[in-house]
């Protein structure tokens, strides 16, 4: 018994040797670790902290974390293409240069959805079908000074790549402007055109 006794006490002694040698030597060394930085954040609560993730272009991105107007907003920063607001495509619908066809709105959307309810006078661009319709618009987009692409807004990207197509086919890039907010967010305060552009037939707001 009082040789085991002897034996724990060495071992104690040792052990304590042991570490006091091994702090001096973590603190004169420049490679020393930090003993008051936590090296395992997050640990013991079970989760784990989230990284932005690297999309095929490299750019690093919380897409998931952003509403549908900001997730719009950095796509269009990355396809290097303009965005317009509510407000200043109301202000080009009222300008006298729409109605003279210089300033031009064009709906992305297909034939159904733009017979359906489209904004007054805009030109269609189902871009999915460019033999059917870029014969008409492109002539009417090289001779406007301003070029307006929308489709339904949010998560919708047919006008952004409608706008890449047109920007592509030979209209200069500073005219085109893609209204993020789309035909879902003019519906509700401007009225829209059924049928054919330039039908006459409007249905007024959403009340």
């Amino acid at each position: 018994m009082r040789q085991t006794k002897t034996v724990l006490l060495e071992a104690a002694f040792v052990a304590l040797a042991g570490l006091v040698f091994a702090l001096a030597a973590n603190g004169l060394s420049s490679r020393g670790l930090r003993l008051s930085r936590n090296y395992f954040p997050g640990a013991g609560t079970g989760s784990v902290a989230a990284q932005p993730a690297a999309n095929a272009s490299g750019i690093s991105s919380n897409a998931g974390s952003l509403n549908p107007l900001e997730g719009a907003v950095r796509r269009l920063q990355q396809r290097g293409l303009q965005l317009i607001t509510s407000n200043e495509v109301v202000q080009l619908f009222n300008d006298l240069r729409y109605e003279q066809g210089v300033v031009l709105l064009v709906d992305a959307r297909d034939d159904s959805h733009y017979q359906a309810g489209h904004i007054p006078g805009a030109w269609q661009f189902d871009h999915y079908r460019p033999d059917q319709y870029l014969p008409a618009v492109l002539p009417a987009c090289m001779n406007a000074v301003k070029v307006v692409v929308y489709c339904n807004g949010g998560t919708c990207e047919d006008s952004e790549f409608a706008a890449i197509m047109l920007r592509e086919a030979g209209e200069p890039r500073e005219n085109l402007f893609v209204y993020a907010g789309g035909i879902t967010e003019w519906t509700n305060r401007q009225p829209v055109e059924t049928g054919a552009r330039r039908s006459g037939a409007l249905l007024k707001p959403r009340p």
